[in-house]
């Protein structure tokens, strides 16, 4: 037997006192060949018309997310929030909840993976008067959709989206058919009501948000914390936004209270660098369009095996081990028998391929022991022994300026500088290239 919605045409295996779709009466018994009720036809607007309302965003309160999402949560607008086990995404949450709760606002938590007394000893911990918020420690995504449609609040939180469950559908919570039933019913209420509605994802190993790809094209925002769980960075990260730009992230500190915003990284993460050790350079890295100064540290050390150590952290190994073979190629500088160590201090991954220069100028200073002056450097290095010119030089620049960093090496020509001209401006004292390596350590000259 099948019961369905004379409002949308939704069927349902069982009978339900209002419609999960459209929220209308309730279902009625749809009897085997009877034939959908007929439907009207879309509403259209030109697009001038769609434009004249505006999109309006509504401040968070923590400065660090209302920069991140473009200026606050839009009514009716979905974020997908995903991030490593232990990073920090419900401490996060429930620190947006009590930021919109101070302002007046009213928030509903549904706790699918933990009970009203767990979120209840969080919020004691991180200091959160949780009198004015409100929890239900619910799996069924009918009875979240229902308790929302009754209290209407600013803000709906489902953590986590592989947690709830339809249960006229099969399958497990957080099979691919439970994710985008539940998913798709959540949407339907943000858009229906204007609620905006922040999902929790869960992560697979590889890094990506577990569930059907679906779920990441049908949410308006898509939003991704991460950081090392040792390290007390945090870096909140979009990936989309269908209401402003993808281009700024926002820095935390964890700590006893929760996330503290950041609103200086570079002094945070350079804090204590002062420069002059072999193998430290700074890297003035853009993440999106916003320069934040890291410490990238290399060690080049003997090795007691056969067949050298390279462990690299929080840059590509791939793009590490061309930096060396360029090195080797087009400086005339040997890695044989070395162990090599490289990592970026903080927990930050860095993708951009600027970051070749830096690593290059640390791992030579650490291999010839020489100490640097403060020195911040940037650029790619090419496969023939160029240093490429990158993006937003004059950023990187002016973000090194900022911190006192008086030397600094960038690309000189999109192409016509050469790697062994750039280790020279750095401070290294380099010979003559060498045609080819056999072994050794150090700056290898060229025969006469």
């Amino acid at each position: 037997m099948r019961y369905r919605c004379d409002a949308c045409g939704h069927d349902s295996a069982k009978w339900m006192g209002f419609c999960p779709r459209c929220g209308g009466p309730a279902l009625v018994e749809a009897r085997d060949g009877g034939s959908r009720p007929a439907r009207s036809a879309a509403s259209l607007v030109s697009l001038s018309e769609a434009a004249a309302a505006p999109v309006r965003h509504r401040p968070i309160g923590i400065g660090e997310i209302d920069r991140v999402l473009g200026g606050g949560l839009v009514p009716g607008a979905v974020l997908l929030l995903g991030g490593e086990p232990g990073v920090g995404k419900s401490t996060l949450l429930l620190q947006v909840a009590a930021s919109l709760v101070d302002a007046g606002g009213t928030v509903l938590i549904a706790g699918a993976e933990e009970s009203s007394d767990q979120v209840a000893l969080r919020a004691a911990r991180l200091g959160i008067d949780g009198s004015r918020l409100l929890l239900a420690a619910e799996r069924d995504v009918d009875a979240i959709v229902a308790a929302s449609a009754e209290v209407s609040p600013d803000l709906l939180v489902v953590d986590s989206i592989q947690a709830v469950a339809a249960r006229e559908v099969g399958g497990t919570p957080g099979g691919v058919a439970q994710v985008r039933e539940t998913a798709a019913r959540l949407i339907h209420h943000a858009k229906d009501e204007g609620v905006p509605v922040v999902l929790v994802g869960h992560v697979t190993k590889d890094g990506g948000i577990a569930g059907p790809k679906v779920l990441e094209h049908a949410v308006d925002v898509v939003a991704y914390l991460e950081g090392d769980v040792e390290l007390g960075l945090r870096v909140l990260r979009c990936l989309k936004n269908r209401f402003g730009a993808t281009h700024q992230v926002g820095m935390f500190e964890m700590g006893d209270s929760g996330l503290t915003e950041v609103p200086d990284p570079s002094g945070w993460l350079l804090a204590r660098w002062r420069g002059g050790q072999p193998g430290s350079v700074a890297f003035p890295a853009v993440d999106g369009r916003r320069p934040v100064l890291v410490e990238v540290q290399a060690l080049v050390a003997g090795s007691g095996t056969p067949q050298p150590r390279r462990s690299v952290r929080g840059l590509e190994a791939a793009r590490v081990h061309q930096v060396v073979a360029v090195l080797e190629r087009h400086a005339g500088v040997s890695f044989a028998g070395k162990d090599i160590y490289v990592n970026v201090v903080g927990g930050l991954r860095i993708a951009e391929p600027a970051a070749d220069l830096p690593v290059a100028v640390a791992l030579v200073s650490s291999l010839q022991g020489a100490g640097l002056a403060p020195v911040a450097a940037w650029g790619e290095v090419g496969l023939t022994g160029e240093v490429r010119a990158v993006s937003h030089g004059e950023r990187r620049a002016a973000e090194a300026a900022r911190l006192g960093i008086g030397t600094v090496v960038g690309p000189a020509g999109n192409g016509d500088d050469r790697i062994d001209g750039a280790l020279r401006r750095a401070g290294l004292s380099l010979g003559r290239p060498a045609v080819s390596l056999a072994g050794g350590s150090g700056v290898v000259p060229s025969p006469e």
